[in-house]
């Protein structure tokens, strides 16, 4: 299996403050993932000014609030990003950053990012679909709220635009997301429909719902993340704390190493205990040279040096070459 790809979603957990973007990205280092995201747009592009707020986000906040409202002050600037690329660079950990709008990507396209992420929200937005294809660099694209068809159709706008390297998130967009709305079956099904690699893009609370996709073949893993789940702001309720982000990296890393290959042998750990663990046809009792053997005087026991107890009735009915003591392996 391929190394699986992980993303620490730091979203707009900063708040707005570059400063807890920087902690941010040495917090996801010291965490082991392979990238840090981010969430790149220009408000007014984004929303209408009476757009309202989704319930989590009302319910997270306290606030009563348009969209418009919420979002200006989780906006960085583009010499912000800039910043937090070389920051990421210097640090050894991939930047990555969703933009949510056409001037967002060109932004993004400036700084010359390895690859682009769609988030769920714009799946359905053509413009916006074209323009990410067109820059030509790979994409990771979530399918949160999608039908199979809109996946589909999306999918075949990148590809007719430009994108050669695609990859898909199964996704279920709540914050946190039910464990019974999850379906992590997806993930397989997805495999099967589209042909690309595929990964999860986790909202539940937790760790064990991302290291169970990795077991089902996600290749690719993404997480929010946050300094506190106490802080103010929309995602954090929903988001792991370091040392859980660390945690869930490792449980990960340790499932990757586990899911090996479907050859079934002996391992290397396993060979030096068959000796031990299997068992051998011994004498029951003491047996004379030429006595039959039979169920009255063989027995099988530990360890497995002599005979396989497979071979129980090859042996039986055979006539005793020498003397064996009580609990001596057979020989013929």
């Amino acid at each position: 299996m391929s190394h699986v790809y992980i993303i620490a979603e730091a979203g707009v957990n900063h708040n707005g403050d570059l400063k807890i973007a920087k902690e941010m990205v040495g917090v996801a280092k010291n965490a082991g993932v392979d990238a840090i995201k981010f969430q790149t747009f220009v408000t007014e592009n984004l929303v209408t000014r009476n757009a309202q707020t989704a319930e989590y986000q009302k319910h997270n906040t306290g606030k009563q609030e348009t969209q418009f409202e919420m979002l200006k002050r989780l906006e960085l600037s583009y010499d912000n990003y800039k910043e937090l690329k070389e920051l990421c660079s210097e640090t050894g950990i991939e930047f990555l950053s969703t933009p949510f709008d056409i001037e967002s990507i060109k932004m993004l396209e400036r700084l010359d990012i390895d690859k682009f992420k769609v988030p769920s929200g714009e799946i359905t937005n053509y413009p916006y679909l074209v323009q990410i294809a067109q820059t030509g660099k790979p994409v990771i694209m979530s399918s949160g709220m999608c039908t199979w068809s809109e996946i589909a159709d999306a999918v075949q706008v990148l590809r007719d635009h430009g994108t050669t390297d695609l990859s898909l998130l199964h996704c279920t967009t709540e914050y946190p997301a039910p464990y019974n709305e999850v379906n992590l079956k997806v993930i397989n099904a997805m495999q099967d429909k589209f042909g690309v690699k595929v990964g999860y893009s986790d909202h539940t609370q937790g760790i064990e719902v991302a290291v169970a996709a990795v077991a089902m073949g996600a290749e690719i893993i993404e997480k929010h993340f946050t300094l506190s789940r106490e802080m103010e702001g929309p995602d954090h309720k929903a988001s792991l704390e370091p040392q859980e982000l660390k945690s869930m990296v490792q449980a990960i890393r340790n499932v990757e190493m586990a899911i090996g290959s479907s050859e079934k042998r002996p391992s290397t750990s396993e060979i030096q205990n068959m000796k031990v663990a299997r068992k051998s046809i011994v004498a029951k009792r003491n047996i004379k040279i030429g006595e039959m053997f039979s169920e009255k005087n063989l027995t099988t026991k530990r360890p497995g040096t002599g005979l396989s107890p497979m071979l129980w009735n090859s042996v039986i009915g055979q006539v005793a070459v020498r003397n064996f003591e009580k609990d001596e392996c057979i020989e013929l």
